[in-house]
Formats: C-alpha cells, sequence, structure tokens
C-alpha cells in the first residue's frame, strides 16, 4: 500500500475587467426603473400579517390567553401568497401536535389554515405526578428494550415536561431524550413519551436522523451502516462520521502530472433501495463499498473513542472513499490533496480488492500523520511513516473486535491470493519473513524503501505489545527475535497504541528517524505512565531489541 504525496492545490484566478463606464451610462442605470424588482412581500410582513390574522381568528385556531405562539418557519410564493408556520406553548409547556400554519393572499389577508389536531387544549393542572427522574428511568429502559442484546454504555435521559395533543385527549406528559451508545460506539438515541400522571408509555420513536443498515462485506461478514436516507433511497454517506461517504471510480483513474491532478477519477456516491449493502461477492460493485466504508467506520472510532481525536484530521469532518479504481489495480492509496481513500480491484491472482479493514486503518492513519507530525516520505522518517499506518491500522482492526477478521500482526492478510506467494503483506513480529523488510535499525536501513524500512518500528511495536518469543495469538503463530539476545515482557496493545498515538502528535516532526521515535515514545510513556514506570521501561527494552539505542 503506498501513499500519494500531497498535491500542490489548484489556484483560483481572479478575472478583472478594467473596463470604465462612462459618465452617461452610469448616470442611465442610476435614472432607469428596477425592471425585474421582487415585489412579494417580505417575511418581516408575511409575519405581520399573520400576526394580524392570530388576532382575527384566535377562536378557530383554538387559541386562548393560556397559550403562546413562535414563529417556526415562512414561506413566500412567487405570487405573493403567504405561509407562516406556528409552534405552540400551554402555560409555557411546549404543546407536540399543537402546531399550525396560516396562508394568506398576497395582499395579506386571512385565507385558512392547517393545524396538527383541532383539540382544545386545556388541563385541569400542569403539575406532574410522575416525577422527571422516574420519566428517565422508564425512557432508559425503553431505549434498551428498542436495543435487546446490545449492551449499551453511556447512556443518559433528559426529560422535558409538554402537553400530548397527538395522541387523543391534551394530556401531560413527559418527552424524554434517552441517548446512548452501542458495542460498536455507534450512537443510539430513543425519544419516549410517558404520562405524566399515570407513568403509562405513549409513544416511543428512534430520535437520530440515520437509517441503520448493514452491509455484507467481502472480508468482514455482515457489518452495521449507518447511512442517510434521501427521498425514497438510502445513500452510503454517514453523517454520524462526519458525512463520510463511499463512491464508485467506475474502474477510471486520476490523470496527474508533478503533484498536479488535471482530472479525477469520480465517486459516485453509493445507493440502495431498502439500506441492504452488498451481496457479500465482488460482482456486487456495493460488496467492496462496505468494507470500504466499514472500514472508515472503525478507523473513525478508534480514533475518537480511543485518542479524543474527531475525525482523521481532528475537525469533525469526514473523508471519503473511492473503490474500483483503474483496471486490476493492485494498491490502495491515501491521497492528502483530495483527503480521500481509493481502493484497487487487485488483479484476482496476486491480490483481491484492497478494502480489508487493516488496509482502511492503514490508509486513513496516513492522513492523521499528515495532520500531525507530517512524517516526511523517505528516508527513516518515511519508514516511521509507513510504520504508523501499519501500527495504528493494526490496532484499529484489534479494536473492532469482528470474528470474521479478528485481530492479528500481520498486514493485508486478507487481500493477498496465491500469486503472491506469501501468507500477508508484512509480518510485525519477524518483518524480515516478507523477504524484504529490515528487522532491526541499522546505519544504512534508511537507504530502504519505506515499506521495507518500517520493519523496524513495527518489529518494535509487535514486542513492545506482546513480547519476544513464540507465542499464538488468535489462532496466528508468531516467533519474534530480539537483536540483542534480550527477551522483551510486552504491556499490551492498548498502551502500544495510546504510546504511539501520543508519540505521534506531540512529538515527532517530520524530519523524525529512529532515534528520534525512541526518545518520542520515551516522552510519551513518561507522559502516560511515568519515568521509571514499568511502560517506560518496556520502551526502552522493546527499541534496544530492534537494536535503536
Amino acid at each position: 500500500m503506498s501513499r500519494i504525496r500531497q498535491h500542490v492545490r489548484g489556484s483560483r484566478r481572479l478575472a478583472t475587467a478594467g473596463l470604465a463606464a462612462t459618465t452617461a451610462t452610469l448616470l442611465a442605470a442610476a435614472l432607469a426603473p428596477t425592471a425585474h424588482a421582487d415585489a412579494r412581500p417580505t417575511r418581516a410582513t408575511a409575519i405581520e400579517n399573520a400576526a394580524s390574522a392570530l388576532l382575527t381568528h384566535a377562536t378557530s385556531l383554538g387559541l386562548t390567553p393560556a397559550q403562546d405562539t413562535s414563529v417556526r418557519d415562512v414561506i413566500v410564493d412567487k405570487d405573493g401568497t403567504q405561509h407562516v408556520r406556528y409552534d405552540r406553548t400551554y402555560h409555557q409547556l411546549p404543546v407536540l401536535g399543537g402546531d399550525f400554519v396560516v396562508h394568506l393572499a398576497p395582499g395579506g389577508g386571512y385565507r385558512s389554515a392547517d393545524r396538527a389536531t383541532r383539540s382544545l387544549i386545556s388541563l385541569p393542572t400542569v403539575t406532574p405526578k410522575l416525577s422527571a427522574p422516574k420519566a428517565a428511568d422508564l425512557a432508559v429502559n425503553a431505549l434498551r428494550a428498542a436495543n435487546l442484546g446490545e449492551p449499551l454504555r453511556q447512556v443518559k435521559a433528559k426529560p422535558e415536561l409538554v402537553v400530548d395533543a397527538l395522541h387523543g385527549a391534551p394530556r401531560l406528559a413527559w418527552r424524554t431524550n434517552a441517548v446512548g451508545q452501542d458495542s460498536l460506539g455507534n450512537p443510539v438515541a430513543r425519544t419516549v413519551l410517558t404520562d405524566a400522571r399515570t407513568g403509562a408509555q405513549i409513544d416511543a420513536w428512534d430520535s437520530i436522523e440515520t437509517a441503520a443498515g448493514d452491509g455484507k462485506s467481502l472480508y468482514s461478514g455482515t457489518v452495521p451502516l449507518e447511512t442517510t436516507l434521501s427521498g425514497s433511497s438510502y445513500q452510503l454517506k454517514d453523517p454520524t462520521r462526519g458525512n463520510t461517504y463511499t463512491g464508485d471510480a467506475q474502474n477510471k483513474t486520476d490523470l496527474c502530472f508533478f503533484g498536479i491532478c488535471f482530472s479525477r477519477a469520480p465517486a459516485v456516491l453509493f445507493t440502495d433501495a431498502d439500506n441492504h449493502w452488498g451481496t457479500g461477492v465482488n460482482s456486487d460493485r456495493a460488496t467492496a463499498a462496505v468494507d470500504a466504508q466499514y472500514g472508515t467506520n472503525e478507523t473513525w472510532d478508534y480514533y475518537k473513542n480511543v485518542h479524543g481525536r474527531n475525525g482523521i484530521a481532528g475537525d469533525g469532518k469526514g473523508s471519503y472513499n473511492r473503490v474500483h479504481y483503474g483496471s486490476n489495480y493492485n494498491n490502495a492509496f491515501w491521497d492528502d490533496s483530495c483527503f480521500c481513500m481509493t481502493y484497487g480491484d487487485g488483479d484476482g491472482t496476486t491480490f483481491g480488492p484492497l478494502v480489508a479493514l487493516d488496509v482502511a486503518g492503514h490508509e486513513m492513519s496516513h492522513g492523521v500523520t499528515s495532520k500531525t507530525a507530517a512524517l516526511t516520505y523517505s528516508g527513516e522518517s518515511g519508514g516511521l511513516n509507513e510504520a504508523t499506518s501499519d501500527i495504528l491500522g493494526t490496532m484499529v482492526e484489534w479494536y473492532a473486535s469482528n470474528p470474521s477478521d479478528q485481530g492479528d500482526y500481520l498486514i493485508g492478510e486478507k487481500i493477498v491470493k496465491s500469486g503472491f506467494g506469501k501468507p500477508a503483506l508484512r509480518f510485525m513480529d519477524k518483518p524480515s519473513k516478507d523477504g524484504n523488510s529490515a528487522d532491526y535499525w541499522s546505519s544504512s536501513v534508511g537507504n530502504l524503501d519505506v515499506h521495507y524500512s518500517s520493519g523496524v518500528a513495527n518489529h518494535f511495536a509487535y514486542l513492545l505489545a506482546e513480547g519476544s518469543g513464540p507465542k499464538t495469538i488468535n489462532g496466528v503463530n508468531y516467533d519474534s527475535p530480539t537483536s540483542n539476545g534480550q527477551s522483551v515482557t510486552g504491556i499490551g496493545r492498548d498502551k502500544v497504541g495510546k504510546i504511539w498515538y501520543r508519540a505521534l502528535t506531540v512529538y515527532m516532526t517530520s524530519s523524525t528517524n529512529y532515534a528520534g521515535a525512541r526518545t518520542a515514545t520515551l516522552n510519551a510513556a513518561k507522559d502516560l505512565y511515568g519515568a521509571g514506570s514499568a511502560e517506560y521501561n518496556a520502551v526502552a527494552a522493546a527499541w534496544s531489541a530492534v537494536n535503536v539505542n
């Protein structure tokens, strides 16, 4: 997997016309009448007209001295007809079903009104018998019941006293918004309407403005997807993760020279009629899109939930994916200039579609690097750049805990075919197993291709997480040696991910080499766990084990 270097962004040129207008022309323009002036009433005029209508037609609109109104929206048609939409309160409590629209003629005269309910809004009291905490508890129970079998976390509920005129005779009610996260970190939310006198549930509905779908992927089984409903179809765009989306490159390629792109392959947004995406086979073009979108989701969640980073750039904005790039393209890459990931379909002999979970985590981590340390993509810093994507991409795979693609320390094991001749692209426990990567640092490491000089840091990360020597993890056999013959005891991958991320985002710079990486990770370990801590000492030992002293 390669990384496209940042392209030079095209500049915008402002066209200016140095045309001098004569005094006569200016005078004629000033004196000429406005031919296309919009004579329609303004929003303010429409609201003023509607206010007069409310006074005149209060009885027919069901308005009483106990009620108040507020303007929600105003539409003025081309012919001047006005439509003013109102919300209603009763003794300052929102009235569900109390909204109405007043329709006015172009001249402002009252025409008619549409009301959500025609019930008379009147209650004997606005003091509830059911307490707010009890209403919150009931709503939380309703949220859990709607997600049976799913352990929810960070569950909270906020009750609000309202008048319910939507479900028969008006009554006092608690409208409670209950929110939480499922086991994948996806948001879940439910609005529960409870009778404030009896505690009976009146109604409940999902309150996230997204659609929960699923997809059959190539590599990760059936996975959950958050999508966007647009009209009668669904878009493979996730509003809960910065509107990250996946599009079809339609087997086209970018046209770029010397870092300047004259045209780009498209990213035609995938849509679906029933919100069940893909079939699990590559003949369905949406299947690879499922893998790419799922990989994006898991990477987003890893950085947010583990490191507190809101999106790749830390600004809450999503990137996008392009799948089916080129013809039999055996690669995947991150491009800073489009802030996007691109995936080839592979040639079917050496590689399959390159949309595996650890590949997605790898590519998006290039984006994190570009927004933080911006490690130069050559020499030892280039090896650290690639290693950062391997290390954090591996952490994404472990974080996802997907039974169809269990965590391991192999890079790209899902995408290789028999023609590749090896079971993975790279091996973190002993990088030299790929035939090219370096297990240990030497003065010549910086002369290697960055995908091979990355082996030193990959080996360090494995040793720090799992320790040296033979072991079997999730059915995969590992046997990690050390350059100095000393055994290393691992501290666990979670700590490794936190140490590496802090080193990357706080201490590393564009020119950091392996010696600098040792210092950066020791500083990170000191910040997180203390100087002289077991973690700090393990970082030092793991670097020494790969000959970085």
